[in-house]
């Protein structure tokens, strides 16, 4: 029941989002299009509530509960940017708003970019271990929330190898951009770019 309860949302996390922007820009009704986006995150609100009261009634925590809080917790992370892309893009097509930017892709600029988004994660991995922790101690048993903690233990190694494959990896062995251009005229073939000598008229 709980993994349906997921599921649906997500989907109407997407289903607000898209009338959200469909009522601001494409109906123009701004008022009815801003509540409509605020009106995101009560959908998490409701798995919430729906995950503490099963475990409160008596239930034992399950893959499912574990879930839940990643869910919740990395939604909380970046839920906000998942609304803003969708605005930006939704804006350029249909309301004549500037193209999104580019992410960056190399150098630098990409280890900056995987840094925050990491650093956004670990804010994603914090709510969902704060979660399911609280989990454990609404309970009060220990056995009944082992899958809490093992959920805990998944989200860490999951932090690990991102910081290590992706922030790690891109500041230590920066990515360059591919080489464009033509090669330099003195690495041409001989004779390619001589100008022929006048033969004076010859017959």
């Amino acid at each position: 029941m709980l993994l349906g309860l997921i599921v649906a949302c997500e989907v109407a996390f997407w289903v607000v989002l898209g009338a959200g922007l469909a009522a601001r820009y494409l109906l123009r009704m701004r008022r009815l299009g801003g509540l409509l986006l605020l009106a995101v995150p009560l959908v998490d609100l409701v798995l919430l509530v729906a995950s503490v009261a099963d475990l409160r009634g008596g239930g034992r925590a399950d893959f499912t509960h574990g879930l839940a809080a990643a869910y919740l917790g990395f939604t909380a992370a970046f839920g906000h940017d998942m609304v803003r892309w969708a605005d930006v893009r939704f804006a350029h097509r249909y309301a004549g708003g500037p193209p999104p930017e580019r992410r960056a892709r190399y150098g630098r600029e990409r280890a900056r970019h995987e840094w925050r988004a990491w650093g956004k994660g670990m804010i994603g991995w914090a709510v969902a271990c704060g979660l399911l922790l609280g989990g454990v101690v609404v309970v009060g048993d220990l056995e009944r929330t082992a899958a809490l903690l093992e959920w805990a233990g998944r989200l860490t190694f999951v932090m690990v190898v991102w910081l290590v494959f992706w922030p790690l990896a891109c500041t230590v062995f920066p990515t360059r951009p591919p080489l464009t251009g033509h090669p330099p005229r003195d690495a041409q073939g001989a004779g390619h770019d001589r100008v022929p000598h006048d033969t004076g008229g010859r017959s």
